[in-house]
């Protein structure tokens, strides 16, 4: 696996949907990752740019147990209110994956730096490089703040806002938010649009 360090809202957004997998989070639903079926779906509906989550790859139980195990070290370091320690869990995540930084032009010629991993890695590996990447360069560019609790107070999920004015408050709008919250969510990005949904 490649990944450009300046791509963080990918890392942030998996580590954010991985999170919310739970049951903990998804009370009427139950588990999202019940199988490794379940696991292939959640790689491909998120665009997960690993070498194990290519199609000719199938997610073994193996893998299923390393990712909620993941998901469950995640979970943690998104609750800590310790910069420091945020910091680094997510350069521990970073380090499981056996990554190389590598400086090298993008397609338009461009200097970037991106991130590698063996062949070999895991997919909980490739997993932990991309989020850990993704939360690192989170806490340098916007901060600590931006990881957040849900705001429903039926919902125990958490999320990383990397939105732009940072004022998200729900960890799926679509399903924590109100009615309310969702229209108005709607009106901005389709100006012009019928306003009753219902």
């Amino acid at each position: 696996m490649k990944l450009l360090f300046s791509d963080y809202a990918l890392g942030a957004g998996l580590a954010t949907a991985l999170v919310n997998t739970s049951a903990l989070v998804r009370a009427s639903t139950g588990e999202m990752l019940q199988d490794p079926a379940a696991l292939a779906h959640f790689l491909n509906e998120h665009h997960i740019p690993t070498d194990t989550a290519s199609p000719e790859h199938r997610p073994t139980e193996q893998d299923l147990e390393e990712v909620l195990t993941l998901r469950q070290e995640l979970r943690s370091l998104l609750e800590t209110d310790s910069e420091d320690r945020f910091a680094q869990g997510a350069n521990a995540l970073v380090a499981r994956a056996g990554t190389q930084p590598l400086l090298e032009r993008d397609a338009d010629g461009r200097w970037q730096w991106y991130l590698t991993t063996s062949p070999q890695t895991p997919l909980a590996g490739e997993l932990s490089a991309v989020i850990g990447i993704g939360l690192l360069t989170v806490l340098r560019t916007l901060s600590h703040d931006r990881v957040r609790h849900c705001a429903s107070p039926e919902c125990a999920g958490m999320f990383v806002d990397t939105s732009k004015a940072g004022r998200r408050r729900y960890c799926m709008p679509d399903l924590c938010g109100n009615r309310l919250n969702v229209a108005k969510h709607r009106a901005r990005r389709h100006p012009g649009t019928q306003k009753n949904d219902s």
